[in-house]
């Protein structure tokens, strides 16, 4: 039985959530390995609304397993406010149904303060994070001097280790016209969220070493997707963390062997939130219409998200670096209605075609698209549940997605609602 991980094969917002819970369902075990509370994953299950930012989207089933990978970096306030939520809708969120790795790195309050006062330095050179202090983080976890989850239980040694962070934090905020912060403040905060987070936490390495071996079918959730990838994304409007499917295992302490499946989830336009390049945006009425069929808004910020053509160049680049085996298209339903649909089949630069997106943020945002127009269809593929309800025209564009991106459609949404899914290969089958 096969281990399979989701990661997005665009900027994030591909419908991940929706494909993870439906997965799930054949899963044991799901494991968010890499990101934070800036990931958004929206689930309607029997016309109930979820929003999950850092819980992993199995939580909503009963008889998972959720996992926190030692990839994730962890705000304890705001992992306990989404846990309350979540209970709120009747979900049980107990310490037997959610691992918390111990060694993952937390977010403080002085991580979102950098973060915010950093954008506002850059004035129209923002890289429009969510303001959530993730990168802070990470930068701190490679600066060996983050504050991680088993420090909590080790109130002793947090003195230390604060002072330590501090020396490197205050040195910014004084050059950034903040206020220093305060040891014996953030202390006090740390041993106050202590008793609500160390129940939920252990080694989970050494649990997910156990259950593979016990032949347990284990579903890695990735957050954001392959573009905002830090070193294969279009830098450095990025997160920070890698998003790409290699990551999965790292993230939470299994060896590369433990992936026998990528799925790729994949919108069938394009859509992207915050600043950076995006070949095929549609700053016109044909993109506003995407966004408004599409309820194009961020789940965690709210942002309007920009709109724009498939573009098979990207997401082929995506299936090269992140392993994808095959791809989960969404939101078809959206395109319904359209005369005719374009598809980005490669670039130009400086009078030379180019068939990938290349590094350097000049040329990323220099780059034109060279489209190929497909005929649109105008019977609904709204909630279609196999190919026989499908439009052959749908059929026809799906068909060309695969051919242009190299990797086959392995799963198809029809709308947010889980059972309006079609499956054509069950990754949990190879």
């Amino acid at each position: 039985m096969a281990n399979v991980a989701v990661i997005g094969s665009q900027w994030g917002d591909e419908g991940k959530g929706k494909i993870v819970d439906w997965l799930s369902e054949r899963a044991d075990v799901v494991v968010r390995f890499q990101g934070g509370h800036n990931a958004g994953h929206t689930l309607v299950i029997d016309g109930v609304t979820y929003k999950l930012s850092l819980l992993p989207s199995g939580i909503v089933r009963g008889g998972k397993l959720s996992i926190l990978g030692n990839g994730v970096v962890i705000d304890p306030w705001a992992l306990m406010q989404e846990i309350e939520t979540v209970r709120g809708k009747g979900v049980d969120v107990s310490p037997e149904r959610l691992r918390i790795a111990d060694n993952a790195t937390l977010i403080l309050p002085l991580h979102q303060e950098l973060d915010k006062l950093r954008e506002a330095a850059r004035g129209d050179e923002k890289i429009g994070t969510t303001g959530r202090g993730i990168g802070p983080a990470y930068e701190d976890k490679a600066g060996r001097r983050s504050i991680r989850v088993c420090d909590l239980g080790h109130p002793d040694s947090l003195d230390g280790k604060i002072t330590h962070l501090l020396a490197h934090h205050n040195a910014l905020r004084i050059g950034l016209g903040a206020e220093p912060l305060d040891a014996g403040e953030i202390r006090d905060q740390l041993l106050a969220i202590a008793p609500e987070v160390l129940p939920f936490t252990e080694p989970v390495w050494r649990r997910l070493d156990s259950l593979r071996r016990e032949g347990r079918r284990i579903l890695f959730e990735g957050a954001q997707g392959t573009m905002l990838d830090v070193d294969h994304g279009t830098y450095p409007f990025v997160t920070s963390s890698n998003t790409v499917a290699a990551q999965a295992a790292m993230g939470c302490g299994l060896g590369p062997g433990a992936v026998d499946f990528v799925l790729g989830i994949t919108k069938a336009y394009t859509t992207r939130v915050g600043n950076g390049p995006f070949p095929t945006e549609l700053n016109d009425v044909v993109g506003q219409r995407l966004g408004e069929r599409g309820h194009e808004f961020g789940t965690v910020t709210g942002r309007q998200r920009r709109c724009g053509w498939f573009d098979a160049v990207m997401v082929r680049q995506a299936i090269k670096v992140g392993g994808i085996d095959g791809i989960a298209l969404t939101k078809l339903d959206v395109l319904d209605g359209f005369d005719t649909l374009n598809v980005c089949t490669g670039y130009i630069l400086d009078g030379q075609e180019l068939d990938y997106l290349p590094a350097a943020p000049a040329a990323q945002a220099a780059v034109t698209p060279v489209y190929e127009t497909l005929e649109g269809w105008s019977d609904s593929t709204m909630g279609a549940r196999s190919w026989a309800d499908l439009p052959a025209t749908a059929i026809k564009y799906i068909r060309r997605i695969e051919e242009l991106i190299e990797a086959p459609v392995a799963m198809l949404s029809t709308s947010p609602e889980r059972e309006d899914t079609i499956l054509v290969r069950d990754p949990f089958a190879d």
